[in-house]
């Protein structure tokens, strides 16, 4: 039934003008309830005679492998980071369909849009997740505020850079640093926001806990308590 809800969600936004999510474009068929989705890059080329002599796909099958490489073949640890591959077009029989290729390129991401649109979407602060690691990952608890402001452009603006908006801050009470990571728009060529669907960060991802722990551990360990 979710799914069912979730894939009207996405009608209506496709209905309100909606065609961009990260650097996927998206688009109607014609008049039928067929869909296609490439690079944005390849946008004009996917709509000449022929495709434009793209390598064409047939259902969303191939989403996911398409979604693990870059162009130069290098693994994309990241859904979400902005060297997703070009060259490609992908024809979708339904809304269904169309509704799981974009969660194969990238995951939640429709959920978390809507839950942030509805006011339900759950924040995790920095310090909140740091405070839960525990084993080799305890340490990244000493990383200090300042190392922290500096880590989020190093590591989320950084090239290729995540192509996610940044909702959370290091504390409740201690929003990010304006800068390029913290106020990005999440759209790849900043087409307007009300044609786009964001990529949302709701919470420090696992890639920046690690960077977190490797910035902590320079700092020598606190002396041992008395006992």
């Amino acid at each position: 039934m979710e799914t069912n809800s979730r894939v009207s969600d996405l009608l209506q936004a496709i209905k309100n003008g909606r065609h961009r999510i990260g650097e996927i474009e998206f688009r109607a068929n014609n008049s039928n309830d067929r869909f296609v989705i490439c690079h944005h890059a390849d946008t004009e080329r996917s709509q000449a005679p022929d495709h434009g002599g793209l390598e064409i796909h047939h259902g969303p099958e191939d989403s996911r492998r398409l979604s693990l490489y870059a162009e130069d073949g290098s693994y994309r640890f990241l859904k979400a980071q902005r060297n997703l591959r070009s060259g490609w077009l992908m024809l979708l029989e339904s809304p269904a369909d169309l509704k799981l290729a974009l969660d194969q390129f990238y995951p939640a991401a429709l959920g978390l849009w809507l839950a942030h649109r509805r006011e339900t979407l759950e924040i995790e602060h920095l310090r909140q997740k740091l405070d839960r690691q525990s084993g080799m990952y305890r340490r990244a608890k000493m990383l200090t505020d300042e190392q922290a402001q500096s880590l989020v452009p190093a590591t989320c603006a950084a090239a290729p850079g995540c192509a996610r908006r940044i909702l959370w801050q290091i504390s409740p009470d201690q929003p990010l640093a304006a800068g390029p990571a913290s106020s990005a728009t999440g759209i790849a060529d900043r087409v307007p926001p009300d044609e786009a669907i964001p990529l949302l960060c709701a919470a420090p991802c696992n890639h920046f806990i690690a960077e977190c722990l490797a910035t902590a551990k320079k700092q020598p360990p606190p002396p041992p308590s008395a006992p």
